[in-house]
């Protein structure tokens, strides 16, 4: 009955809004009633799992359904189709040798001209062992009592060569093959190790890797004035932990935390150097909103003296001037504090723009924040009148929001004050609109507060309106933890981060993950450190400009 409802066609205002309040009640009590229904379910799941018995088998559709609401991605909707030009491979193909392919000369006629030759390319791998059996020179000094080894070259130190070396390590942390798989494939080169020996192999005495990527963290945090930021849960020893990514257009890293709180992603912006404090003007700005008792909030401001502690430290003054402090207002001093110390700090790189979602713990952590329209577009995506009319009036709004998106993305190409004026005025009219449908006119109130984060493009045109470079990180990262499950030791789990954290900047870069890491083993130093590299990528792409001085 309320699929051609037109509420237009109700002359009567007092009848108009009644409909139109029952119709929000509708949609209410619908979602109430699936919320309900999902939790239902849940605990009959649990009672199943108690008893011993098995929950509701999660068992997905053929195909996605025309109705379905549970796709919340915005892909089809932003995205306008483009034609696409395929470019030619022959051009990086690289040559490793030449054959000619003769005709047949009895084939022949005999007035047949020679014209010269077609070339055509074969990419073609061999896959063999190369088995070295070393015959180290020995030497013994009778007056020095002391013999003499010859060394091996660098690379082949243990029972396995460089390059075995490097297939193992690209194969597990560049294309996600399992340890058994690994071990079944080099068998069948004809290669005898064992699966600890591969383990070894991968997690242990990684030192130099190790540094390495600390290093592409530092550059690639010094690389722009805007980051990238995401997580997502993995497994350590069977223990729920966070992977944290950050990322730009020149590298990608991986630090994995127990938790994900606001002082473990300081943690893991400052690369995991000892926490600091510092109790200052910009600390007790983060406190105003916080009911401090008057006492409390003097006592922290007669710790504005410029003293910068550790954890330790501030935690022993904090214990001894202010013991009675309630949990959740203890947590937001030491945030502030810690905070406050990581904008101060001198000698490494903070962060000016923070690209993440609207989660609380990524507040004050950057000078601004740009959030993702893609998360933004995804609230919509979940809305599900039941209504034909709240759906019709969902759609029609959608329908603006990713035309509004389009109009962003044609200013970044060309940014002017006069567009930007224009986009600014027509945000606040799109986000202010009332369509009559509660849900999303709640939504549409939410979207209008996030305004200046969502429009910092306006002020610098060249940062991204989404947050998907972080979300591949983290979609690479969920491969990996679903092949894998996790690490299982703290070797493991810091292997994990820095082999991925290389593999995922040297695709950035360009350059081979296998030749980088043989190049390493081998210490070649063909190819420059990739701290180097990010630099002279960024340096190339410009990033941040509009962050300069004019």
């Amino acid at each position: 009955m309320f699929e051609n409802l037109d509420l237009s066609g109700i002359h009567e205002e007092n009848a108009r809004t009644l409909v139109q309040m029952l119709l929000n009640q509708i949609e209410e009590l619908s979602t109430d009633l699936r919320q309900a229904r999902m939790t239902i379910q849940q605990l009959r799941d649990e009672i199943n799992l108690l008893k011993g018995e098995q929950s509701k088998p999660d068992i997905k559709a053929n195909a996605p359904q025309p109705d379905a609401n549970t796709d919340h991605s915005s892909e089809k909707e932003r995205r306008n189709p483009r034609i696409r030009h395929k470019n030619s491979k022959k051009a990086s193909i690289v040559i490793d040798r030449e054959d000619i392919a003769t005709v047949n000369k009895e084939v022949l006629p005999a007035d047949a001209v020679f014209k010269g030759h077609v070339d055509v390319v074969i990419q073609d791998i061999s896959l063999h062992t190369d088995n070295v059996l070393f015959h180290k020179e020995v030497y013994y000094s009778p007056s020095q009592h002391k013999t003499y080894l010859a060394v091996l070259p660098a690379g082949y130190e243990g029972q396995f060569g460089p390059s075995l070396k490097a297939l193992i390590r690209t194969l597990y942390f560049g294309s996600q093959v399992t340890e058994p798989k690994i071990l079944e494939f080099v068998g069948h080169i004809g290669i005898q190790i064992s699966p600890g020996q591969i383990s070894n192999m991968l997690i242990k005495n990684q030192e130099g890797f190790h540094a390495e990527s600390s290093a592409v963290f530092e550059a690639g945090l010094r690389s722009s004035p805007y980051q990238h930021i995401d997580d997502t849960s993995t497994r350590v020893d069977g223990q729920n932990q966070n992977c944290h990514i950050v990322c730009n257009p020149v590298y990608t890293a991986f630090r994995t935390q127990p938790h994900k709180d606001r002082l473990t992603i300081l943690d893991v912006l400052r690369n995991g150097r000892p926490r600091i404090f510092l109790m200052n003007t910009e600390a007790m700005s983060y406190l105003e909103g916080l009911s401090l008792s008057k006492i409390t909030r003097q006592t922290l401001q007669s710790w504005q003296d410029g003293s910068v502690l550790n954890e330790i430290a501030f935690i022993e003054r904090l214990n001894a001037d202010l013991p009675d402090l309630p949990y959740q207002q203890r947590k937001t001093i030491v945030d502030a504090a810690a905070v406050a110390a990581y904008h101060a700090e001198t000698g490494f790189p903070s962060i000016e723009t923070l690209i993440c979602d609207d989660a609380p713990q990524f507040n004050w952590l950057a000078n601004s924040m740009g959030l993702c329209w893609i998360h933004e577009g995804r609230h919509y995506k979940k809305l599900m009148p039941v209504v034909a009319l709240h759906r019709e009036i969902l759609n029609d709004f959608l329908k603006r929001f990713w035309e509004f998106y389009d109009r962003l993305l044609d200013y970044r190409e060309q940014p002017t004050k006069e567009a930007a004026i224009k986009l600014e005025a027509e945000f606040g009219q799109l986000f202010s609109t009332q369509t009559g449908y509660n849900e999303l006119d709640k939504r549409i109130a939410k979207t209008l507060a996030k305004k200046e984060a969502l429009l910092l493009i306006l002020k610098h045109p060249e940062l991204p309106l989404h947050n998907n470079p972080a979300e591949l990180g983290a979609r690479f990262r969920v491969r990996k933890r679903d092949i894998s499950f996790g690490p299982r030791t703290e070797d493991g789990k810091n292997a994990w981060d820095t082999f991925m954290t290389l593999a995922a900047t040297c695709k950035k870069l360009d350059i081979s993950f296998y030749e980088y890491i043989r190049d390493r083993i081998t210490k070649a130093e063909s190819i420059p450190p990739l701290a180097e590299l990010i630099q002279k990528r960024a340096k190339e792409l410009n990033l941040g400009w509009s962050y300069l001085p004019a």
